[in-house]
Parts: C-alpha cells; structure tokens; sequence
C-alpha cells in the first residue's frame, strides 16, 4: 500500500503562484496514476488534475486548464501541482490521490488512497 504526504501550501495573493508536492512510499510508484483534488469548506470534494503512471498523458479541470500543471518524478516518488496565476476560488484543501490503474480516473471515489491534505488560500 502507498502511503501520500503532501506539502508546499500556503497563503498567497491572487495572480500568484505555488507548487505543491506530494511524496509517495510504500509502493511501487510507478504503477500508480496519480490525482489531485480539493475541497473547500462547504463543498464536495472536486477533480483538478490527474496523470498517468510514466506521465505520457494529464487531464485538468476545466477551471485549472492553462493555469495549472502536474507533472511527477518516478525517481524522487513524488508528484507535482504547479499552480500559477491563483484565484481566490482556488482557495481550498489539496489531496493528492493514488490509484492502480493505467488511466487515472477523475472521480474522487475511485481513488483508494488518499493523502493527508495540504491548504491553499489566495487572498484577493
């Protein structure tokens, strides 16, 4: 089983930028597509972004595309969310999420493991 830790969150001004990491251990990393989601309070948890075991494909939400990318080094088991050019509605808790399957699903449910979660806030 894969165990997840994000980080890199934090406070920043709209129009800013922040890269979260999230390190895997315990599995065999690469055999694993990887998810990024959020939630805000109030919220249902929501897609953002997602790639495949070696990287080759990545799929975005909408509201992200061109503004977000994730990217992952197999080597260092760690996965990538750079953001850029924040919004306030950005504003939320970050997970990122493993599943075993070639082609990483953009459903929160199913992902069978889930980091602890990391808060982003982008103040306007």
């Amino acid at each position: 089983q894969v165990q997840l830790v994000e980080s890199g969150g934090g406070l920043v001004q709209a129009g800013g930028s922040l890269r979260l990491s999230c390190a895997a251990s315990g599995g065999t990393f690469s055999r694993y597509s990887m998810g990024w989601f959020r939630q805000a309070p109030g919220r249902e948890r929501e897609f953002v972004a997602a790639i495949t075991w070696f990287g080759s494909a990545t799929n975005y939400a909408d509201s992200v595309k061109g503004r977000f990318t994730v990217s992952r080094d197999n080597a260092k088991n760690t996965v990538y969310l750079q953001m850029n050019n924040l919004k306030p509605e950005d504003t939320a808790v970050y997970y990122c999420a493993a599943e075993p399957k070639i082609l990483p699903p953009s459903t929160w449910y199913e992902y069978d493991y889930w980091g602890q979660g990391t808060q982003v806030t982008v103040s306007s």
